[in-house]
């Protein structure tokens, strides 16, 4: 069955500043209506190299309790590596839509990996009145090598799969290093958050978000208002759009070259009893240029287990969720009213 990818959608000859009715957002939800336009605070912007650990862990779990989410930058990924990332990603798409497609992701499939436009996150990202997102997607892992599905790799760039690899080396360290500040800002050893989410059983899932030109920003959503399942390190492109929800209105993120922005997600706040904040977030989109984005999403395998930490488990501050397993977390999300 063919699919109506948005990529096409938004090429074909339509009216002027149109979009197709699936698309157009209810008014609580379209970003003209719903976007703050005042002064706003900008969103935690946090040096990686900083030399005074204790300063540098204050930092961190301070935006991770306030905020949810925080940019990283001087993270020691080489921004020629990035560049290269964004450069094979973004050649993929610009592929005849047939090549594209040998890499989709078949409809009843389980796992989300593969090239597609809806996926098991339509019920999470359809919001009010089951309307559309204006995005396709690649996702496929990229850590660790045995749970790999290297046919969801394109071929083409050839450099795509080595260029892959080289940054699942580069974004682990990285999120490894914000597990350890994040656990010591819990008054915790620095290894004991990233063992509760998965420890070396933690499965990195990379995704493209590939939002094309949209005739009525004003109207459409890229992505509608989520929180991700645990730890996202996440590259923009230029393009800006990511918006965060805070204190009841949705703020801009602003675009820092080269930096990444680290969202904190459910597994995060459940395993911290509370102490870190989820983030509720959004993507929009532009008039005239792509935005395109490359999330990271650090998970636990399937069959793990995830809790709020013992350590922060007292008579005084009882858990306050319940243990599950990582896929039935999954399931009650997409599934069950939140």
């Amino acid at each position: 069955m063919e699919v109506n990818r948005v990529q096409n959608i938004a090429t074909l000859s339509m009216e002027p500043n149109t979009i197709p009715e699936e698309f157009i957002r209810p008014e609580t939800e379209q970003p003209a209506i719903t976007t703050f336009e005042g002064d706003a605070p900008d969103i935690p912007t946090i040096d990686l190299s900083n030399p005074d650990q204790e300063n540098l862990v204050k930092l961190i779990s301070e935006a991770a309790e306030e905020w949810g989410i925080f940019q990283v930058v001087n993270h020691g990924i080489p921004s020629e590596l990035m560049h290269k990332l964004q450069s094979v990603g973004k050649e993929f798409f610009q592929l005849p839509q047939k090549e594209k497609e040998k890499y989709a992701r078949s409809p009843d499939a389980k796992s989300l990996q593969g090239y597609g436009t809806d996926s098991l996150f339509r019920k999470l990202h359809e919001g009010a009145q089951g309307k559309k997102a204006w995005t396709d997607h690649l996702f496929h892992k990229i850590w660790p090598p045995s749970c790999i599905d290297y046919k969801f790799w394109p071929q083409n760039p050839v450099s795509y799969g080595e260029t892959n690899e080289e940054y699942a080396k580069e974004v682990r360290r990285v999120a490894e290093k914000v597990f350890t500040c994040l656990s010591l800002g819990l008054g915790l050893e620095g290894h004991v958050m990233k063992e509760g989410a998965g420890g070396d059983e933690l499965e990195y899932m990379l995704k493209i978000n590939f939002y094309p030109p949209c005739p009525r920003p004003d109207l459409a959503l890229g992505l509608t208002p989520h929180a991700d399942f645990s730890l996202t390190v996440l590259m923009p492109n230029e393009v800006p759009g990511l918006q965060i929800l805070k204190d009841d209105i949705w703020i801009r993120a602003n675009y820092i070259p080269n930096a990444l922005i680290i969202i904190i997600g459910d597994q995060i706040q459940i395993l911290s009893n509370g102490r870190y904040k989820s983030v509720t977030h959004r993507t929009t989109v532009d008039k005239e240029r792509t935005r395109i984005s490359w999330p990271v999403f650090v998970e636990p395998p399937g069959e793990w287990v995830v809790g709020p930490l013992s350590q922060l488990v007292t008579e005084d501050n009882p858990p306050k969720y319940k243990a599950k397993k990582f896929k039935d977390y999954v399931y009650c999300k997409l599934n069950l009213p939140q």
